[in-house]
Parts: C-alpha cells; sequence; structure tokens
C-alpha cells in the first residue's frame, strides 16, 4: 500500500500505554550537497542513538527502553540493507504495540527527524504532501498515452491507453503489454504514422478529455506531461487544465519510479 493510501489508518493509532511508535525521516537524497559522501549513514546513527539515550535517562519503564531497542535496530537494518532502492528520503512508521511496520522509499526529499512518540508523527508529511499533492503524469508518444497515478512521490496506478487506427479511438490496455502489438507490416506502419501525425491534435484532444474526466474522478490536484517536444507540447494545447511541469523527453520505456524522478527533479 502506497504512504498517501495509509495516511488515514496510520491517524488512527495511538498507544495504549506511554509511548511506543518509532517515526524515522531520513534524507538520502544524492543530489543533496551534503549527501555526497553518504552522510545519511552517520545520521540515521546518531538520530537513533539520541533518542536511546534519552530514553535511558528520563524512562523508567524498560519495557518501553527495549521496545525502542528492538524497533531501532530493525530499522537500521532494513535501511542498510535496502540501499539499492533509495530515492530520495526514507520514510518508516514502527510499534510493536500496535504491530505496526510501515516502510517507503520516496522520490520526493524529507527532512531528517527522529521521533519516539505515541502516535506517528505525519507533520512532515504533511508538509510534503503540500509541494508534492495527488497528480497524473501524462505521457504522449504517437499511438499510446500512458498515465501515472502518483502522490507523495510514490507510484499509486498506471494505465496505457493505445490508439486503435481502425475506429480512430482510445482504448485502454488491460494488460500494460507492447504497444507495438496494435501494428503488423511495415505498410501498415508507415501509414498509420502518416495519419496519427497529420491528426494528432484531433487525436490527442479525444484523450485529453479522458485524462480530465480522469483527474476528476481520482481527484488529481495537478497534471505533469512528459514527452518528446513536439507531442508534449500539442498535448499541452489540448489540456483544460495548465499542466503543473513538463519534461521534454521520450520516457515512454522507463519504468514509473524513473519517470518521478524525472518530474519531481
Amino acid at each position: 500500500m502506497t504512504l498517501a493510501n495509509e495516511l488515514q489508518s496510520l491517524q488512527n493509532i495511538k498507544c495504549e500505554n506511554g509511548k511506543c511508535v518509532l517515526s524515522v525521516y531520513l534524507n538520502t537524497d544524492p543530489a543533496d550537497p551534503d549527501q555526497q559522501k553518504g552522510e545519511w549513514k552517520i545520521r540515521l546513527k546518531n538520530g537513533l542513538k539520541k533518542v536511546e539515550e534519552y530514553l535511558e535517562a528520563s524512562v523508567e519503564d524498560k519495557d518501553e527502553l527495549k521496545a525502542y531497542k528492538n524497533l531501532s535496530k530493525k530499522v537500521e537494518k532494513e535501511i542498510h540493507d535496502n540501499q539499492t532502492n533509495f530515492q530520495k528520503s526514507v520514510v518508516i512508521f514502527a510499534s510493536e504495540e500496535q504491530d505496526l511496520w510501515s516502510v517507503h522509499y520516496l522520490q520526493i526529499p524529507v527532512e531528517t527527524n527522529f521521533y519516539w512518540e505515541e502516535t506517528p508523527q505525519l507533520e512532515g508529511l504533511e508538509s510534503v504532501e503540500n509541494k508534492y499533492p495527488h497528480a497524473g503524469v501524462i505521457m504522449p508518444n504517437n499511438h499510446e498515452v500512458r498515465i501515472i497515478d502518483t502522490a507523495l512521490g510514490e507510484v499509486n496506478n498506471e494505465w496505457l491507453y493505445e490508439f486503435d487506427s481502425g475506429k480512430e479511438e482510445w482504448s485502454l490496455n488491460e494488460g500494460m503489454g507492447d504497444a507495438d502489438s496494435i501494428m503488423s507490416g511495415a505498410t501498415h506502419v508507415d501509414k498509420f504514422q502518416r495519419r496519427f501525425e497529420e491528426n494528432q491534435h484531433r487525436f490527442y484532444k479525444d484523450m485529453a478529455q479522458k485524462v480530465e474526466k480522469m483527474k476528476k474522478k481520482h481527484e488529481w490536484k495537478e497534471l505533469h506531461i512528459v514527452g518528446e517536444a513536439d507531442m508534449a507540447r500539442t498535448f499541452e494545447e489540448v489540456l483544460q487544465t495548465k499542466p503543473a511541469s513538463m519534461v521534454e523527453k521520450n520516457l515512454n520505456q522507463n519504468d514509473a519510479k524513473k519517470v518521478l524522478s524525472e518530474v519531481f527533479k
């Protein structure tokens, strides 16, 4: 489950006796000047140790201290073991009492912080959510339009619409399969390509109407366009909603995480 979808359940978590929830926000952004030599390792170690030292000095409940130490070790192991998954940040919420283990590697930066409280500390996410709201990323190509649903820098869902040259309409590819399967034979491809280019504005306008309906249905706050310059600009022209950003690169063959990394640079 994505972090955006977990927010409601996280808001309902509260310890019955004392504090029991560890919240970790760790900046791992390789583009950050302060991260050029893996400083996240020092900040992770020092941040967890600082909370432990505070508990040792102030908490009489040995079970609480033991629970924190167990979670601290688990968090440290999780992060060290998954360095290949690093993007720009790691956010973790964990609790033994509440049977909570929520780990997310995000494409958006966060400010490094560590909390041991009665509830998950969500203020860091709420401020980030204002900068990176629920959005749709639209990726127009000649015969297909790829769409990514994203929130908090994570992929919620993904769709691929392909253009049916016979019916002259866009249809959803349920299997997200090979887009070239709609065409066969070099002559057919050439004719299809020429016809699409001649009518690109009209065909994209039909698809833009679908995008506007999806925006309303999924409650996207923003739209972003990613594609080759001419296609991206043509699609921008036919959209009713002004896109929040436009990346003029053909990234249709890249995985969604790579696409989001370009959108949220």
